[in-house]
């Protein structure tokens, strides 16, 4: 299978990388399954852009999620990484509770909102979680978090007003 999904018609490509700048592109999430993490990144709403099966045991499969610039990766042969091993692959959304509701109508079993006790970001796993948004929703501060099929973690974090600069 070789399938590569273009945008719609009269959509503009990003802007090139310019001297001096450095944009991360990828991130490579390593799965055992590659048929269920399809579907289960498919099922989120997110743009499948290619999927090339090269040989046995090399394939590529790249999705990107809606108003990303940065895609994910996942397939045969293209990481060692253990299933699973990855945690806190971060989506910034709007507002977290619609964020949350969609990816529920999907299927997607997703956290309560939560904050940490710090009110700076969250710490690893979930010890020093407060249950809730952050108060008053404050930027950068509230959080809810699901798993791909193989434990992949993600969070969704809310930001309505970026820091300058960003």
């Amino acid at each position: 299978m070789s399938t590569v999904h273009a945008g719609p018609e009269g959509s503009t490509a990003t802007p090139p990388v310019l001297p001096g700048e450095v944009k991360l592109e990828v991130v490579v999430v390593p799965v055992s399954d590659v048929e269920e993490a399809l579907r289960f990144y498919e099922s989120l709403g997110w743009r499948l852009d290619a999927d090339f099966a090269v040989d046995d045991g090399y394939r590529v499969v790249q999705f990107t999620p809606p108003g990303s610039t940065c895609s994910i990766i996942f397939g045969e042969g293209v990481t060692s990484a253990a299933p699973g091993s990855f945690e806190g692959l971060q989506l910034t959304v709007y507002d977290i509770d619609t964020a949350r509701a969609d990816l529920i109508g999907r299927g997607v079993d997703v956290s309560e909102p939560f904050h940490d006790v710090t009110g700076v970001f969250h710490h690893a796993g979930s010890t020093e979680r407060l249950s809730g948004p952050a108060p008053n929703h404050a930027d950068y501060g509230s959080f809810a978090s699901f798993s791909d099929p193989d434990g992949n973690g993600w969070l969704l974090q809310e930001v309505k007003t970026r820091l300058p600069g960003r």
